[in-house]
């Protein structure tokens, strides 16, 4: 049985990002374990948490709200790196091939987000009626 998370392309590719990320972070130093790293890991891995959450609900409202709230985690995931960045803890390279990553689970965040509104307005339309 699969469900219905599972077929979602930005799910796919926010799960694939999360292994990445993790890997990214392995380096960072002893004492950022617990601080940094844990704020990263917890940000990354609620991208696709949140679309398998949101997958769950009944409505089209809540759905959107969870995949808003998968953007937000990525962005937030995104914004920490920066940090890391600039910390030194990863190198601007490492920052630069993980942002294509980053740019294509934004965008189909985006489309799904933008799908699901367009559903929802047209079912919104037929109870109008």
């Amino acid at each position: 049985m699969q469900y219905s998370f599972e077929t979602l392309k930005a799910w796919q590719e926010a799960k694939k990002l999360v292994v990445t990320v993790y890997r990214l972070i392995e380096d960072f130093p002893k004492f950022e374990k617990y601080a940094l790293c844990d704020q990263i890991r917890r940000a990354i891995v609620s991208v696709p948490s949140n679309l398998a959450e949101g997958s769950g609900r009944i409505s089209l409202k809540e759905q959107i709200r969870f995949i808003e709230i998968s953007y937000g985690s990525l962005m937030e995931a995104y914004n920490q790196l920066l940090i890391a960045a600039d910390l030194e803890y990863i190198d601007k390279q490492s920052i630069d091939s993980i942002k294509p990553d980053i740019d294509t689970v934004a965008r189909l965040l985006n489309g799904l987000r933008a799908s699901y509104v367009k559903k929802s307005n047209e079912e919104n339309e037929n109870k109008n009626k």
